[in-house]
């Protein structure tokens, strides 16, 4: 009897230790499997002719399904979040002036040099540049032990700042006709509302005015992570479409590529400098570096040549290859 009691005991333990491992490597690797999953997906829809029918329809699913659930990612976030932490830091400053000055910088060289060759990788350099902080960033800064409340408030930061420099600039880069400073301010902000604004808000309201249900949802600490790699695959997975669907010469989908790429690798570097000064070197790192290029691309489509929207595409798989890292590499250190 005994014995059939050891050997039961022993193999729940089994299962039990097999399942954290599972866990463990998924946390880690979410990312990576994200994106292949993404780049598969679209492989084998677009080889399978018989697809093509349900092509519109997975594309409104698609562009519904993305928004409601970055919302959702978002609002369990907050929900972690004292809204008195949400104040200031100092290395916040010192981001919004480096994401500003670059932006403006090259908007005046747009500005100066219209008929430049190559001014569809100056386009991509402003997009990976302004482009706000991802919303999905508080969630891979927390796996990080980074200051997740303190990235929050940058991003609402950097947010509203977009939303006054974008408008403010690209008139003069892209005269067009029809596009006023207060209508392109309000595209911006339709976009940018319903995706971060609001999610706060009712997080905060729901902790002080249900807080049995808020209690219940702290309970949830990993859902909005793993949401994050259900969405990403999404991305990833137009990312895919839009470059294999794409006309634009190869030289320029290559220029853009390595654009983006510089971009990246700077903004990371810079947003660890800068932060490590202050004591967040985690968090302004991806601060910096891990961009919405979701809003990328869109800016790129309504404001700038459409080519230049690729810089965006381009800048989310590197972002993310990064972020890969960096979580393997976190991981490694807590299991050692």
């Amino acid at each position: 009897m005994h014995a059939e009691i050891d050997r039961y005991t022993h193999k729940m333990a089994e299962s039990g230790h097999l399942k954290d491992k599972s866990i463990s490597f998924l946390k880690t690797w979410m990312l990576v499997i994200s994106i292949i999953s993404g780049i598969l997906l679209y492989i084998v829809y677009d080889n399978i002719p018989a697809l093509a029918v349900a092509g519109p329809v997975l594309e409104k699913t698609v562009g519904i399904l993305q928004p409601f659930l970055l919302f959702i990612m978002l609002f369990l976030s907050f929900c972690h979040i004292e809204p008195k932490d949400l104040r200031p830091r100092k290395w916040h400053v010192w981001l919004l002036l480096f994401q500003s000055a670059g932006f403006i910088l090259l908007s005046l060289v747009m500005i100066f040099l219209p008929d430049f060759h190559w001014k569809v990788l100056l386009e991509g350099g402003m997009l990976c540049l302004i482009c706000p902080t991802a919303t999905a960033a508080p969630v891979v800064t927390a796996k990080l032990g980074g200051d997740m409340p303190g990235l929050t408030a940058y991003t609402i930061v950097i947010n509203l700042a977009t939303a006054v420099l974008v408008p403010l600039m690209l008139p003069f880069v892209h005269p067009a006709d029809g596009i006023s400073f207060f209508t392109a301010s309000s595209m911006i902000l339709a976009k940018v509302f319903p995706l971060l604004i609001a999610p706060c808000l009712l997080a905060f309201l729901v902790r002080y005015l249900m807080p049995g249900f808020h209690a219940w949802l702290m309970q949830f600490r990993n859902l909005s992570f793993y949401i994050w790699g259900v969405s990403l695959m999404l991305a990833i997975l137009m990312t895919t479409r839009s470059i294999v669907h794409s006309h634009i010469p190869i030289a320029y989908q290559a220029g853009l590529a390595i654009v983006s790429l510089l971009c990246c690798a700077l903004q990371f570097w810079a947003g660890k400098k800068i932060g490590g000064k202050y004591g967040a070197s985690i968090t302004a790192g991806q601060a910096l570096g891990q961009k919405n290029t979701v809003f990328a691309i869109w800016m790129g489509y309504t404001f700038m040549t459409p080519v230049s929207s690729i810089a965006g595409g381009f800048y989310s798989i590197w972002h993310n290859v990064y972020n890969s890292i960096q979580l393997y590499r976190a991981g490694r250190k807590e299991s050692s």
